[in-house]
Parts: C-alpha cells; structure tokens; sequence
C-alpha cells in the first residue's frame, strides 16, 4: 500500500503530495492519519489524505516510520474540506490540517545532537545522552559541536515529539469474593482501624467496583498509603484507566428547560426548519429576529428533532464570552450528549472534549469559529448563532470564514444550515433577499413584552458628573434609580485601559509603541503603558521621556477610567468590569457571568464581549458610554458594526417582566447607524447601508480581495506592493477596480510597514489562479524579508 500524505512544511514546493510505501509493521493506515515520515534528513509529522496501491514515481519509495493515533484524528470530510478551502483562502494545506486539530495535537521538533564514534561517546560533552542542541548558547560549545561534525564523531537527528497526552486514574478492582473479605475483616485484631475501615468500604461497595482511587478514597475515608497497602496485600487490584477532563463538571444539568412551548411565530419557523432535517436538504436559513424573540430556543427545538431522526448537530457561538450562558443552555437540555469547544479550555480540556467527538461519544457539539472543524460524522443540522459576527473570520493564516466553512460542510452532509441574528450582515441579508438563503422572521419578544425604550444623549449639550466628561448627569441618574430599586445595569464602553494615551503639554510629545504606528494605552492597574497589537509594555512615566517636564496628561478614556469614576460617583455600588484585562485566566468569563447573575454586582462594565448573547431578567437599564468608537474608521462596514454593536446591547435590557431602558451617549445623534440603533430597525438601516454599498462598490454587491506587503524598510513593502499591482492590471478585466497599493491605516506593525492592495470585482475568471500564483511568488521574496498576504472577503481593510 502506497500513503499519499501532506508533510508539515509550510511553503509552496512541499504544498503537494509525497508518498511513501506502508511497511506491514506500521499497522492500518486511514484517510486521515496522522503519521511520522522520513523527509530529506529529517523526520516530519504528516497527513495521509490517500491510499494507492500504484505510484508513478521510478525510484524506491521510502517507508512512512509510525502511525501516531489509534484512530485517525481527521475525517474524510476535514481532509477533503483541506483541499476545497486550501484553493479558495490562499493558504497551504498542511496549515489547514493543523488548524482542524487542538493546538496540543501539532508535534514539537526538536534538533539533537547523537555521538557516532567510540571517542565521541567518551566525552563529558554527552553525559551518555544525545544532546539537546536547543540548550546549546555557549560560543565554546557551539565551537565545540562544529568541530564533531566536521571529523564525522557525531550526527544531527531530528526528533518528532507528540504532545497529546491522555489524562488517567488509578482504578481498582476486587480480585477476592464478597465472603473472603468478610472472612479477613474478621481476621483482623481490634486495632487495624484503617484496615478494617477500608474492608468494610469493600464489602459495602462490592457491586460498586471497579472504582477509582478518588471515589474508593472518599468510601473507605483512607488514604492513597493504605490502598498501596492493600493491593501489596493482594485485596486490590490497581491499574491505570483513561479518564477525560470535563470542562463543564459545574454546569447543572437539571430539565428544566424542556417544557418550553414555542409562540405563533418560533414554530413557524421551526416548521419551515425541520423538513429540511428530516429530508435531509442541504439548504441555508437565515433567521432574523429581533432581541429577545426566542432564536435559542428554535435553535434547541431543531437540535431536538435532529437527534430524533439520528442525526448529530453542530452549533456555533461567536465568542467565548457568549459560550458559558449557551452551553448551559444547551447542556441542561442535551445532558452527556454535549461537547464545548473553545479558545478558554485548557489544551488538555480541549483535547478530550475533541477525542470525545471523533470516538462519536457525543451527539451535540457547542464551540466558538475553530469549532466549525469538529470532527462530528453523520452531521443534520448545523447553527450559527449571531451570524453577523466579525469573529467568525479569522484575521491570520489560514483567514477562513466559518460561514463559508458551514456552508460546505452542510452541502457534504446534506444538511440544512440555520445562520441567526437581530443584525444579520449585508451579504448574508442581500443573499436572503435573492432567494438563495430562505428568510425566517420574528418581529416580537418571545415574553411578549416590547422592546426597551432608547434615548440618545446629545454630549455636545449633555451636563456630565463628574470630572472625567464620561458620565452625563442624565445616565447617573438613571443608574441611581435602578440601584434604588435593586435592578441591575450594564453599561458598554468599547476601549478598554485607563487612558488612550500620554500627552506632555510643554512640548507636545505622545508616548509611541516602538514597534507599532500607534500610542501606548494608560493601564493604571498594571502600573504599565501598553500597545493592544503587539504587547510592548513599559512603566507609566512620571516625567516626560523627551523633555523630562512633569507637565504630562494621560487623555481619552477606557473601562478602567469609568470603573474608577463610578466608584466615585456611587460609593456603594457593587461593579465588575469584563474586558480584555480582567478575562485573561481561566474561566474568568463564567466566573464574571455567574456572579452577575446572582446578583453579587449592580453594574457590569465591559467592552463589546458584555453586548451579545446574554440574558439576565434583572437587568433594566443599558448605557453605552460612547457609541462612536467605532463609527470613525477608515473601513466600509464601520456603520454596520456600529449599528450592530448598539441593537445588539440595547438588547440585553427588559428582556423579563421589568421595563427596560436603553441610554446612548454620541456626539453624533444625528448619524444613521445611531438613529436607526435607537428605533432598532434594522430594515431600515439595511435598505439605507445598502444604497451606500452600492455608491462605493462594495460588497455585496462587489467580490474583495485584500493583498497586504509587509517588510521592515517602507520603499520594500512599497515597491513589492506596486509590482504585484502591475502584475494585476496586466492580467484583469478593465471592469475590475484595483485600488492601491496604500500604506494601511496603521502603517507600521509590530516592526513591519504594510501596504494594501484591494481588489473589487463582479465576475474575475482568471483572478483566482493570478492569486495563487501571486502566493507562490511571495516565496521568492520572503527570503528579502518580504511578507505578502492574500485575505479573500476581508473583515477589516485596516
């Protein structure tokens, strides 16, 4: 038999097949595989993506050297969804393979130097071991090692190390009767306690076994010596079981949910839903529904009639914030048939939950973008909550969109697709409106009450407390009332730190990161300056770094600024704050979340995370502290998110019998994207957006492509960037509009200058190879310390 396998280098002349003979001893080979290959002198991890019994090749194969997985980690479907998405997104096809997998499942390599001669095994050098040439600094040794070489008295090897490791316990089993452990509990002298506690535990327990040492422990209340004890005695008998790590132990999987009857509407819309499942039609339904008007709960009610007919289902989350309230959700009502896959598990969480789903142990899978290449078979309906959602597409390689990815796997699985939201995006929408995704509605509350009211507070003219001119007068006020009442508040800002940046009023100086085009952000908590692209960090300066007057001032405002300020402004009020900053360790989103929910805070402040997605009954009012952070940006859907971002958190007040109330701060009341967040009317604001897309050529009515150059000195990036655009204009329609090559809105990157190239097109029947090739050329100048990046449909043109 004859692996075809995809090696794991990165670069256009191994983005191909190689094959490799399957000696006998290496067991099966799948489809799917994963497997250690010889290649040149090295030793690679790989794919096996197809098995031959001919090759075309003359010479002698070589033999592929393991098999790395008792089951193969990829399905037939991922390995081919490799090959249709590595030809769409301009990416090479081992980066695909490696991004379906958890991050723990991608081989470490290391380099190690291996004694060959007598003399060179003598040597201290060694300590009889191979040595680790990644410890190696020293000039000597390094000198040293050269030297080895060179006479042939040593060999480098390349190791493949792989890191997946499954968790175990202990677990025990009775090798004796039920009546010779009577027999020896009787045995025993009056004060053997602790042997006779554990017998005891034994006898009692015998049906229960076998257990594991946690639960015998607990039992027999002994400890792990005593248990040794017994199994040198021959009572026990001990072996290691593998065991998984369940990220969601402390979720409650109690039925409460499973009584809900859906309104008029809702099952209208799962009527339209469910013979699509049940005949198996692989067709997209877009879901538009107002804040509050049930979606989850058609959701769920298809999942249910998807498991009834045998069937498994898919379901996608934006983000992890969004995941600890769904999967709740999801898990009180699925139970054990649930797996969560997201970015905040921890890899061996990650890793378990994933073998869980391959072994098709689960039913019911829950995870943020990545979770879109779960290997879940027999797939019959697939989600996507929040559809609109930019985190969908992942900004670096591969740049898929988990749309665009669920609309394959739902055309492979013959499955329906079901994408979500109050705010679905243009392209989505405009589709709907053509017939090619079929539009469901609802336009009420699933409790049947109305949407929050919501006010715009003009701060051109607002009267602000105190002295920061965050908080106008108007919105303190109305936080009051509801702490006086014991109702809780959101509010939004979205910019997180303290201070946008440093400013010296004697001589004009703003602290920059060194790296980046952009000022240091204040963090008064960190006692640090930091840049939110590369993670430069330095001390806040107490005097000013370029002329050394104390006359600094630290401007503009972030969550920490406004938490600081609300301390101020209402002393008694319990507050939690949710971005970035307070959200980096484990679990801290469900801990925030949690805690909020049961009412031990009155006001949670958060950047975007807190805008989506969250339901609790309490909440009556929702303030947005500034709703123009991002209307300004040099980007086409800059209304868009802003219209989004505002129907989204208006969303999250009233939404149980309390009237809720929505509060808009602007200093642009008068602008569209606001104005129509503050009616929440979303067909309104679509016809208007669409009608500026159209004046602009943009999507949807135009295709884009967006074609970065990066390089350390400016006139490289510039002159690779004019170069690729010659070569487009020679090759395109004159129809197409090439716009470029420009430096980016934020020129300078983590120490590279960028420059953008975008291509508008309706129909470009030569533009996708002319990519590609583009993406094989962009090997040659690498080596010049030039980077080129090809985004297909990009999210931001920053």
């Amino acid at each position: 038999m004859i692996a075809q396998v995809i090696v794991d280098i990165a670069a256009k002349q191994t983005d191909r097949i190689f094959e490799y003979h399957v000696p006998d001893e290496v067991g099966e080979v799948e489809v799917g595989s994963r497997v250690f290959v010889p290649f040149g002198p090295r030793k690679l991890q790989g794919f096996v993506v197809g098995l031959t019994d001919s090759s075309q090749f003359q010479g002698k194969l070589r033999d592929l050297l393991l098999v790395v997985d008792e089951m193969p980690p990829l399905t037939p479907e991922l390995v081919s969804l490799s090959k249709a998405l590595a030809d769409r997104i301009f990416s090479y096809r081992i980066t695909l393979l490696k991004a379906m997998l958890p991050r723990v499942m991608r081989a470490n390599y290391r380099k190690i130097l291996v004694p060959v001669s007598a003399k060179a095994k003598a040597m201290s050098f060694f300590q009889g071991e191979p040595l680790d040439l990644s410890k190696i600094t020293a000039p000597k040794e390094i000198a040293a090692i050269r030297k080895l070489l060179r006479s042939d008295d040593a060999k480098i090897e390349y190791v493949v190390e792989n890191r997946a490791k499954v968790k175990t316990q202990n677990q025990y089993t009775v090798p004796l009767s039920k009546k010779d452990y009577i027999d020896l509990y009787e045995s025993l002298r009056q004060n053997a306690i602790k042997q006779k506690q554990l017998l005891m535990a034994i006898i009692e327990n015998y049906s229960a076994f076998p257990m594991l040492q946690q639960q015998l422990e607990q039992a027999a209340q002994v400890s792990t010596a005593a248990l040794t004890s017994a199994v040198k005695k021959g009572w026990l008998k001990k072996e290691p079981v593998e065991v998984y790590r369940d990220p969601l132990a402390d979720v409650n999987t109690s039925n409460k949910h499973h009584q809900i009857k859906l309104n008029d509407e809702q099952q209208t819309a799962l009527d339209q839903i469910v013979p699509a499942i049940q005949t198996a039609k692989p067709q997209t339904f877009l879901l538009e529904g107002i804040t509050g008007s049930g979606k989850t709960e058609v959701y769920l009610h298809a999942i249910s009639q998807t498991l009834i007919g045998g069937k498994n289902a898919l379901m996608l989350v934006p983000e992890i914030s969004l995941t600890p309230q769904m999967v709740t959700q999801v898990k009180e009502r699925f139970g054990e048939q649930v797996a969560v896959l997201h970015s905040g598990l921890s890899e061996g969480e990650l890793y378990d939950e994933w073998r869980r789903i391959r072994r098709g142990e689960v039913r019911v899978v829950v995870g943020a973008r990545s979770a879109v290449f779960a290997p879940l078979t027999n797939i019959g309906l697939i989600v996507i909550d929040e559809e609109h959602e930019s985190s969908y597409k992942q900004e670096d390689n591969p740049r898929y969109h988990a749309r665009d990815v669920a609309i394959w796997r739902s055309k492979y699985n013959s499955c329906p697709l079901v994408l979500g939201s109050a705010t679905p995006s243009l392209d989505s929408r405009a589709r709907a409106q053509k017939g090619v995704y079929q539009l469901l509605k609802l336009t009420k509350r699933a409790n049947q009450k109305n949407l929050p009211e919501v006010k715009l507070i003009d701060l051109k003219q607002a009267d602000f407390a105190g002295g920061q001119l965050d908080l106008t007068v108007e919105l303190i006020d109305a936080i009051k009332s509801r702490l006086a009442k014991k109702e809780q508040v959101i509010l939004m800002l979205n910019r997180r730190g303290f201070a946008n940046f440093m400013l010296c009023r004697e001589c004009g100086y703003v602290m920059k990161c060194p790296n980046c085009d952009l000022s240091l952000t204040m963090h008064k908590d960190t006692g640090q300056m930091q840049c939110h692209y590369c993670g430069y960090t330095i001390q806040i300066p107490k005097k000013c770094p370029n002329c050394q007057s104390s006359k600094i001032r630290f401007l503009g405002t972030g969550t920490q600024k406004v938490q600081e300020e609300l301390n101020a402004l209402l002393p008694g009020a319990r507050i939690l704050r949710m971005d970035v900053d307070t959200t980096r360790r484990k679990g801290a989103f469900k801990r925030i979340l949690d805690s909020f929910g049961e009412h031990e805070a009155d006001i949670l402040l958060g950047t975007q995370m807190i805008a989506k997605g969250l339901d609790f009954p309490n909440v009556t009012l929702v303030g947005v502290v500034n709703a123009d952070t991002g209307l300004w940006l040099p980007d086409y859907n800059a209304s868009e998110r802003t219209f989004e971002l505002l129907t989204q958190v208006a969303g999250r007040a009233g939404r149980a019998e309390k009237k809720g109330e929505v509060m808009i701060q602007t200093f642009n009341p008068d602008h569209y994207a606001i104005a129509l967040a503050q009616t929440q009317d979303y067909e309104r604001f679509y016809a208007y957006e669409m009608q500026m897309r159209h004046a602009g050529n943009y999507p949807p009515y135009f295709y884009t492509v967006l074609i970065s150059v990066a390089a350390k000195k400016e006139q490289n990036a510039a002159r690779e960037a004019f170069k690729i655009k010659r070569r487009l204009q020679a090759n395109l329609h004159p129809a197409t509009i090439v716009l470029g090559p420009t430096p980016s809105a934020i020129s300078r990157l983590k120490n590279q200058y960028y420059y953008q190239i975008l291509v508008k097109y309706k129909k470009e029947a030569n533009l996708n190879n002319l990519l590609h090739q583009i993406q094989d050329s962009a090997q040659e100048v690498k080596k010049y310390g030039l980077n080129v990046y090809i985004d297909n449909e990009p999210e931001r043109i920053m």
